[in-house]
Formats: C-alpha cells, structure tokens, sequence
C-alpha cells in the first residue's frame, strides 16, 4: 500500500513553480545552491528552504563539501506518485478500452446494414 503522506509532500512540493524550476535544472546535472538560486531574484535563506522541502519529500539529495553545497535529483524521487497515478490510470483504460469495444461492436450492424441499402439501390 502506498503512503499517503509520501505523495501528499511531493505534491506540495511540485506545486511551488520555483520548485518545479530548480527540479527542471537538475535533471540536466547537479548544480550547486548558487547555481540554481542565479536565475531568481531571492535570498539564499529562500532558496534553501525551496531545497530543503524538495529534499524532504525524496526528490532531491545535496551534500556539502566546505562551504559549497551541491544539489541532485534523486532516482526513484517520483516513483511513489508515478506509482499512484499508474494504478489509477490502469482501471481506466481498461474502462476505456471495453467502451471501444462496445461501440465497435454496435457500429458494425449499422455498417452492414448500410452496405445492403447500397446493394438493395443498384
């Protein structure tokens, strides 16, 4: 069974768009705090609270080495919200799927039945 709370931090996590800005640098590479905080026009004391929310909920690891601190996406950081959204999606493209069917099927008299009145006119 997934973890609620574990999907209910990333989500929050991901709604800040600053958030969502930094994850999009990272997945081209590691960056350091000076770095990601070059683009926006805030404080280093925010910018370390945008990580450090990111690296609570699991979608981002750092590490310090003297006085500068290195930031990167974690593997698998998504995987339990990739997780809840593959087994809510699955049931409904099955329901998707078996709805195809049906219509196909109900279509196909109606084909046949339109292809004898075209018979029946010549």
């Amino acid at each position: 069974m997934l973890k609620y709370s574990e999907i209910d931090s990333i989500l929050r996590a991901l709604a800040e768009p600053t958030r969502r800005a930094f994850l999009e640098r990272l997945s081209r590479g590691p960056a350091t705090v000076s770095q990601l905080a070059e683009p926006f026009g805030m404080t280093f004391a925010a910018v370390l609270q945008h990580l450090q929310a990111l690296e609570a909920c699991g979608l981002i690891r750092s590490e310090k080495v003297g006085r500068v601190r290195t930031c990167r996406i974690e593997p698998g950081g998504l995987a339990p919200l990739a997780d809840w959204i593959a087994a809510r999606r699955t049931p409904a493209e099955r329901h998707l799927d078996r709805l195809g069917q049906i219509l196909a099927e109900t279509d196909q008299p109606n084909a046949t039945l339109h292809d004898q009145e075209k018979d029946d006119k010549k």
